[in-house]
């Protein structure tokens, strides 16, 4: 096949790009300036430094001929701060380009897309009762790219959205999003224990998501070319971890200790905090995507994903350990200001 790719000098993209030459494929991206410094891109994969959202149609029309599958690994998610209103930014950054580039795809003759989501998303449609597109935009904004993505789908175009948790491993030069992760903690560094949710996350490697991304691509194209094309959101873990377990591996990684106390926080103490934070976030005019308060009652449950879909795609085992060790290391340098680093842009 040959792939078109937006953001395919990012950490998932490229990591992507590499697996689906590695299997005979041909990749060009479109993608954001500058490239991080010493990030191992694939030399064989043509890379245009545009930014899709200012060429015109008849540009991108341009771009995709001859392309057989198009791959969104952009966006922005909840870490992100934005301003008042925030689902402005998500849209802008994780719903139009779709809608604007998908229309176009189908134009090309490109026989499907694969799209990079939340596993918010999942937990939205599991658990309708927690009405989370109501108390989180971020949420909302996930849920309408998927509505976006089945808008377009149809027997001659599947689209697969990948509902992704979090994803650990690093890109030379590209500021990890666990930064935040750091500077949380600094809060009990003075502390005998960390204080934290008694619930659970799913998780895998930034390999496992681009052998996710290759193989819903290959099932995208075989769907269409035998006229079965459909709308998929593919559920996403291979790995899933209580935030105890989590933890011991994130302090053995940013500062040797082998066996940090972790003591569980009751959720009226973190919905206590999460006020704290609102306010914090007014003062700084900063609109959070997921709110605080409302947050507590995701972080306490055991948000795990069955790992069929993955199975499905080909994902096969990592080193989760030695990849959460390797995104902790590069965001205490990147904390600590010891590393020039690119950070995340809507790419």
């Amino acid at each position: 096949m040959n792939i078109l790719m937006i953001g395919g000098t990012g950490l998932l993209g490229s990591a992507a790009a590499q697996l689906f030459i590695d299997k005979g494929h041909s990749v060009k991206t479109l993608s954001l300036p500058p490239l991080p410094v010493g990030a191992p891109l694939p030399k064989e994969m043509e890379i245009i430094l545009k930014d899709a959202n200012k060429l015109s149609d008849d540009e991108i029309l341009a771009i995709m001929q001859g392309c057989d599958m198009f791959v969104f690994a952009t966006g922005v998610d909840e870490r992100v701060e934005f301003s008042a209103p925030v689902y402005d930014a998500y849209y802008k950054y994780n719903i139009a380009p779709l809608e604007r580039l998908l229309p176009l795809a189908k134009k090309a003759g490109i026989k499907g897309a694969v799209v990079c989501g939340s596993y918010f998303a999942w937990l939205a449609k599991q658990k309708p009762e927690m009405h989370l597109c109501d108390k989180h935009p971020y949420i909302k904004s996930r849920i309408d790219q998927e509505m976006v993505c089945e808008k377009y789908s149809d027997k001659d175009f599947q689209v697969g959205v990948l509902e992704l948790p979090y994803i650990f491993g690093t890109q030379p030069g590209r500021k990890p999003v666990w930064v935040i992760l750091i500077e949380q903690l600094q809060r009990f560094e003075k502390m005998p224990f960390t204080m934290y949710p008694a619930g659970g996350t799913a998780m895998l490697t930034v390999r496992q998501v681009g052998q996710a991304m290759v193989g819903a691509a290959e099932q995208a194209f075989e769907a269409a070319e035998n006229n079965q094309g459909k709308f998929c959101a593919y559920g996403i873990s291979c790995y899933n971890m209580t935030w105890r377990e989590f933890l011991k591996i994130v302090y053995r990684a940013m500062s040797g200790v082998p066996n940090r106390k972790i003591v569980d926080v009751p959720k009226w103490t973190f919905q206590a905090f999460g006020l704290v934070m609102r306010r914090d976030y007014k003062e700084r005019n900063v609109d959070a995507g997921i709110d605080p308060v409302g947050l507590a009652d995701i972080m306490g449950m055991n948000l795990f994903i069955p790992t069929d879909d993955c199975k499905a795609l080909g994902c096969t085992n990592d080193d989760i350990e030695k990849a959460i060790f390797d995104s902790i290391k590069l965001s205490k340098e990147a904390f600590e200001g010891k590393a020039e680093l690119v950070g995340m842009k809507g790419e």
